[in-house]
């Protein structure tokens, strides 16, 4: 693996961890709203990821090979999919709201404060081992320029 495939592989998995944490901000600042466009609440949103590879690991053509020599094998992870959480709606007894029902109960998006806090400590831990991981492979690239003094 070349250095700066080892650079691209950190840097895929920063953007797509700091998408996962700008949905979740955004499940976060929509956990009251009650009415979007399509007139039912706000439903939760989440990142789905996929692995990286230009090459398939169980091909033995000759072109996996020529790639593996070269250091053309590109890694890391991107973003497949923004998918909608379709659980049911929470339920709220509130019947001075203007989305109440007739019965004083208002639907509210189906987003858990503590998952979505849970789901932002583990994001932040991806993106700060990430970060770790490029400082380490830029440090090396250093050291290695000052052997050639």
């Amino acid at each position: 693996m070349s250095f700066l495939n080892s650079m691209n592989i950190s840097a895929s998995a920063l953007t797509a961890t700091r998408l996962r944490m700008d949905i979740i901000a955004e499940n976060m600042a929509n956990m009251n709203t009650t009415r979007t466009a399509s007139g039912e609440p706000y439903r939760r949103r989440y990142v789905v990821f996929q692995e990286m590879q230009t090459s398939n690991r169980a091909d033995r053509s000759f072109r996996l090979f020529f790639d593996r020599a070269a250091g053309n094998l590109r890694g890391g992870v991107r973003v497949v999919d923004i998918g909608t959480d379709m659980s049911e709606f929470n339920i709220d007894f509130n019947p001075g709201h203007p989305d109440a029902d007739e019965n004083g109960y208002v639907r509210m998006p189906n987003v858990e404060v503590v998952q979505e806090m849970v789901d932002m400590m583990a994001a932040f831990r991806a993106y700060e081992a990430n970060i770790t991981a490029l400082n380490t492979m830029k440090d090396m690239a250093i050291r290695t320029l000052e052997i050639g003094r």
